[in-house]
């Protein structure tokens, strides 16, 4: 079984219905689905997308579109890492933190951003197009 931590963009893409990424973002959870793989989300991405607005009923109606999901949560550590990289990298906090909870987990970060390239000494990190392209 294969573990994905999806970057909260892609959740959001897939939510929001946004364009091609959106309809990317559908293919892959459908394809996460399909293979019965897990996916990863954590306390950092209920965080993320409270801050933007959604509510309760739709943070959890986000997760619930995956079969298979666990919720991971964040230990000082983790945090205290997040804090060096970025000190050491210059990428925002967030995207260090969830390098770190992906990296903890042994799953993929899926992601668009750029910042995660800096970390691919850290990570498996892949965009979305390529995980779907070898689904078809």
């Amino acid at each position: 079984m294969t573990k994905y931590y999806l970057d909260t963009c892609i959740l959001i893409d897939y939510y929001e219905k946004r364009g091609t990424n959106g309809e990317i973002a559908l293919i892959l959870i459908n394809k996460i689905n399909h293979d019965k793989d897990l996916a990863i989300y954590s306390d950092l991405h209920i965080i993320e997308l409270k801050r933007l607005g959604y509510s309760y009923k739709e943070v959890n109606s986000i997760f619930r579109i995956f079969f298979n999901t666990i919720k991971v949560h964040i230990n000082k550590n983790q945090i205290d890492e997040a804090n060096r990289l970025v000190k050491y990298l210059k990428i925002p906090r967030k995207d260090a933190l969830h390098a770190i909870l992906s990296r903890d987990n042994e799953s993929i970060l899926v992601s668009h951003d750029a910042h995660f390239q800096l970390l691919k000494y850290l990570i498996n990190i892949k965009r979305p197009l390529e995980l779907i392209e070898f689904s078809f």
